[in-house]
């Protein structure tokens, strides 16, 4: 009899998924920056531990059991077999790579089927200067967003609170959430069914947005935002909440898997 509960159980949990592990794919071929130093892939990525990385942020996704991919190709059935989370981040300009790999129209083709099938998708941008706008806008206007070029919350020296926001909508992204960092950044303009999530403070300009495809769903963040650099408090002062802010948005894209 216990037996036939153990395998009961077993097969009642591989019906719902309960334990399956959900593995978060981030993109190594739009943003594929080589540091000059060191000749090594950096900045956005998972192994990188600098302060240009996202190693502490693919932690927090390892803390909830779930596996980290770099995608190294562009997305496609083979690279992203099995991807539940897909990250794009800051697609690079010819400053950061003098060949970059743009979006393409199937890479746009793939990724609307792939999130309208299911798939949850983060996109974070970055300001003006600093990120490639005209193919990463074509992918997100699929979805109802698009960047505006150009740069909110500059920061001088070390004066933390001039890229603070504080004033928050009851979004599941800052529950609890009190103060958060958002330096740089650039504004989001929405169409389709798109939803904004924060809105700056200063300008009233929309610079999280979110939106359901299909069976699937996209927020965009127009920074990277959660790097290691500003994702707890080496440099950050006490008050601002950025590591909740980020377990949170762990928390929602793994939740958002269906």
């Amino acid at each position: 009899m216990k037996r036939l509960f153990i395998i009961a159980f077993v097969l009642c949990v591989l019906s719902t998924g309960s334990f399956a592990q959900k593995t978060v794919g981030l993109d190594n071929w739009f943003n594929h920056e080589t540091n000059a130093k060191t000749g090594k892939i950096f900045h956005y990525t998972w192994d990188d531990q600098e302060n240009s990385g996202f190693s502490q942020l693919g932690e927090l996704f390892q803390k909830r059991g779930a596996q980290l991919k770099t995608i190294t190709t562009a997305p496609n059935s083979k690279s992203m077999k099995n991807v539940n989370v897909y990250i794009i981040v800051d697609p690079d300009t010819t400053k950061e790579n003098p060949t970059p790999n743009y979006i393409q129209p199937n890479d746009i083709k793939f990724l609307k089927k792939w999130v309208s099938n299911g798939g949850v998708l983060l996109l974070m941008g970055n300001d003006g200067p600093n990120c490639e706008f005209t193919h990463f806008n074509q992918l997100a206007e699929v979805f109802g967003f698009r960047m505006k070029p150009t740069t909110l919350n500059p920061v001088t020296n070390r004066e933390w609170d001039m890229a603070a926001e504080t004033k928050f909508s009851d979004h599941p992204l800052f529950s609890g959430v009190k103060k958060v960092y958002l330096k740089e950044v650039a504004p989001i303009f929405l169409s389709k069914n798109a939803k904004p999530v924060l809105y700056d403070a200063d300008t009233n300009s929309v610079i999280i947005a979110e939106t359901s495809y299909g069976k699937g769903y996209v927020l965009l963040v127009s920074d990277p935002w959660l790097y290691n650099e500003y994702i707890d408090h080496a440099y950050l002062p006490e008050s601002f909440e950025n590591l909740k802010a980020a377990n949170n948005l762990v928390d929602l894209l793994l939740k958002k898997v269906k």
